[in-house]
């Protein structure tokens, strides 16, 4: 026989869980609302680890589930940049009267608008 015991394990906070999904959800799924949800759902699942005295656990999760939610909103924030720099430049060539052949790069939009 052998005596190796397992330290009892604290439950997880639901808020810790909810943040690691939405995280994942939020490089999926729902991309901005569930890296919202994570950063948020993380940050208060962080205090009520802290608020338990050490009675739940799940430090890692809600961790996690920020660091993926800051993952997807800087990812959002870089797509709306070039998204943005896409429409931007054809209409400001359009408007300086610079066609698409002189720089010789496609600018669909341009030609939509006109």
């Amino acid at each position: 026989m052998s005596d190796y015991s397992t330290a009892p394990s604290r439950p997880n906070s639901s808020m810790a869980v909810i943040s690691l999904v939405a995280g994942i959800l939020g490089l999926t799924l729902f991309p901005t609302i569930g890296s919202i949800a994570a950063v948020i759902t993380g940050s208060l699942a962080k205090k009520e680890i802290q608020q338990s005295a050490g009675t739940l656990g799940g430090e890692g999760l809600a961790r996690a589930g920020v660091i993926l939610g800051w993952i997807g909103i800087a990812l959002a924030i870089l797509g709306i940049c070039i998204v943005g720099v896409v429409f931007l430049v054809p209409l400001c060539l359009a408007t300086f009267g610079i066609a698409s052949e002189e720089f010789g790069i496609l600018l669909p939009i341009v030609f939509l608008m006109i």
